[in-house]
């Protein structure tokens, strides 16, 4: 069993690698795959002992093995805190479709919140894969459904989740202007993987993590009133705690009536 905990967290170290890459090159429309990972500084094509999650960045001492030039420190924090969400998620869900569809969903929610912290804008081309990723999931679970290797099909469920979460971010910037159209953008993809009651309690907890921070912020004198801070990464933490306590803390919470 402990083997299958360090897989599925080097694994999610991997994928944290190849997220690195997205939030760096998305903003820079550039693709992805092409060219192959190498020094943004010197252009030195890096080789595959260079590229070993955490560990080369250890090894190299945050450096760049040609040029010596610095490597940011949220290179193996994104690829670690991946690797603790992925296996946080195997922990709960074990060997189950949920598995799946939340560490894709982690993943790209770690994509958004990260980008939007460093732009304050938020990329159709991540939107979009986050819509097409959930008609695709959707489908696996129907098959898996039709199957009988899982006990429910609630699409529904989703979509409206979906609704609600876009719904709500546009009534406040209707109400208030104090929000951008892509913070509905993705509460409209959190809607759609987390499903009604998570998504509810999803956009309670951001608000509440938002205006802690800004709050925080602004007395401490980093931001001021009028200053935009990005929603994108409340709601990523929010959606992962999301993901691993909502469900539990919602059920108690109507339990208690």
């Amino acid at each position: 069993m402990f083997i299958i905990y360090i897989f599925i967290f080097v694994l999610g170290t991997i994928i944290g690698s190849f997220l690195n890459v997205c939030i760096f090159r998305i903003p820079l429309e550039q693709s992805i795959a092409f060219p192959p990972s190498h020094c943004m500084n010197c252009g030195k094509r890096l080789k595959w002992y260079d590229m070993f999650p955490i560990i080369s960045w250890i090894i190299l001492k945050g450096k760049c093995r040609y040029c010596k030039s610095k490597i940011s420190y949220r290179y193996p924090l994104v690829e670690f805190v991946t690797g603790i969400i992925f296996l946080a998620i195997y922990l709960k869900y074990g060997y189950t479709y949920e598995t799946i569809k939340f560490c894709f969903f982690a993943a790209l929610i770690i994509v958004i919140g990260l980008i939007d912290r460093d732009t304050t804008d938020v990329y159709n081309s991540t939107i979009i894969t986050g819509i097409i990723s959930f008609i695709l999931l959707s489908i696996l679970n129907f098959v898996l459904f039709k199957m009988k290797f899982i006990n429910e099909f609630s699409i529904l469920n989703y979509i409206l989740g979906g609704i609600i979460g876009a719904g709500f971010i546009l009534i406040i910037i209707l109400l208030t202007r104090g929000m951008g159209f892509g913070d509905a953008e993705i509460c409209l993809v959190c809607g759609l993987f987390l499903g009604i009651k998570n998504i509810i309690f999803m956009l309670f907890l951001s608000v509440v993590i938002g205006g802690v921070i800004g709050v925080a912020l602004i007395l401490l004198g980093k931001k001021k009133r009028k200053d935009y801070i990005p929603f994108g990464p409340f709601i990523a933490i929010s959606s992962i705690f999301t993901i691993l306590f909502g469900s539990g803390i919602v059920n108690w919470y109507i339990g208690k009536f």
